[in-house]
């Protein structure tokens, strides 16, 4: 544990047995160390993080960070006995699932519990139409993540997840406004090469790609951005 804070350090926020939970920058961790990295992570996802630290993203509205740890606690004792990754993901996912339906996300969204919303329920602001029709929109992730999909981080579309319409991006608004450029290109290149045919892996890896090399070179993001249809 660093003595004195440094990036992407940001706040000790809490000690559960030796696990030291830090508040990171994550914008930093994805422009200096990993562009993959997301909400969180631990030391058997991401090598780079200390065996006994969690690091949890500084969020926007700091509002999912105990269904965050509940998620982490399970997936790093599981994947520490040697567990999968998928098999430690998906345990960990039940775990914070049940700690957001504590905090009582899907009541306050859904009927009974039980009757699930209209996606589009969760869009709060529309970002732009582009040219060709496709609205970007920022969106309600704590919301989308608690009632649709629990593993939906910073971005996606409707060739990825099956509760976006058709012909739209969706934004995670927890996302910090200077990383929003680049949340966006990977999205719109994803998704455009998705539409000609391209695999989701194949489309996902070059748009890492593309997203990183704007990251480090950020007087290009804009050309990059044109070049999508923005």
């Amino acid at each position: 544990m660093p003595k004195t804070p440094k990036p992407p350090y940001l706040l000790l926020d809490q000690v559960r047995g030796d696990i030291h939970i830090w508040i990171v920058d994550g914008s930093y961790s994805r422009t200096n160390i990993d562009e993959e990295f997301t909400n969180f992570g631990q030391h058997y996802r991401y090598p780079y993080i200390k065996i006994d630290e969690f690091w949890i993203d500084r969020e926007t509205h700091p509002d999912e960070k105990e269904s965050f740890i509940e998620h982490l606690l399970v997936e790093f004792k599981l994947m520490a006995k040697g567990v999968p990754y998928e098999k430690a993901l998906a345990l960990a996912d039940r775990a914070e699932r049940k700690e957001r339906r504590r905090a009582g996300d899907l009541l306050k969204v859904t009927r009974h519990g039980r009757i699930l919303p209209d996606p589009k329920s969760v869009c709060e602001e529309l970002w732009k139409r582009l040219d060709n029709g496709l609205e970007v929109w920022i969106v309600n992730a704590r919301r989308f993540r608690s009632v649709f999909d629990i593993d939906f981080t910073e971005g996606g579309h409707d060739h990825v997840y099956e509760f976006i319409p058709q012909g739209q991006i969706w934004i995670d608004d927890d996302i910090d406004q200077s990383e929003g450029g680049f949340v966006l290109l990977h999205e719109l290149y994803e998704r455009n090469h998705m539409a000609k045919g391209l695999a989701y892996r194949d489309a996902h890896r070059q748009a890492s790609n593309l997203e990183f090399r704007c990251r480090h070179h950020p007087d290009e993001l804009h050309d990059a951005l044109v070049a999508q249809g923005w």
